[in-house]
Parts: C-alpha cells; sequence; structure tokens
C-alpha cells in the first residue's frame, strides 16, 4: 500500500533557477550551531556539578546514619 502511495505522489520539479550550491547558511547558521553547541557543553558542566554535589551530600548522610546507629548501639549496651 506505501509504494503504491509514494508512486502516486509527483515529486516536486525545480521552478526556479536557484544553484543549490549558492544556497548555505552562513554566518548565521554557524553562529547559531556554535551558540547551540556553547549552550550544551556548559548545561553538562553544570549538571555533572549538581551530580556530584547530590551524591557527596547523600554520602554523607549515609556516614552519619552510620554513626548515630552505632553510637544507639553503643548505648544500648552500656545499659
Amino acid at each position: 500500500m506505501l509504494p503504491l502511495l509514494w508512486a502516486a505522489t509527483p515529486t516536486p520539479s525545480p521552478t526556479s533557477g536557484v544553484d543549490e550550491n549558492l544556497v548555505t547558511p552562513g554566518v548565521v547558521g554557524f553562529s547559531v550551531t556554535l551558540g547551540l553547541i556553547l549552550a550544551t557543553i556548559l548545561l553538562l558542566i553544570s549538571l555533572t556539578r549538581r551530580i556530584r554535589r547530590v551524591n557527596n551530600r547523600a554520602l554523607i548522610a549515609e556516614r552519619l546514619d552510620a554513626e548515630e546507629a552505632a553510637a544507639a548501639a553503643e548505648g544500648d549496651e552500656a545499659k
């Protein structure tokens, strides 16, 4: 069915004498692409910092919980 629809759809014919080699994104396209790349790099750096910060906080919280549990266990043994 799909090949039949493709066969029924006419291919567009060029209507103007535009040279495909002259149509380029130019400086504007380069600037936009460069801006997107720089923004992506900055976002990845920020994301990495935040993930490290969260992991470190979780590690510290885990250590504190272990210390509190050990202190509570020692307090129960002393009674």
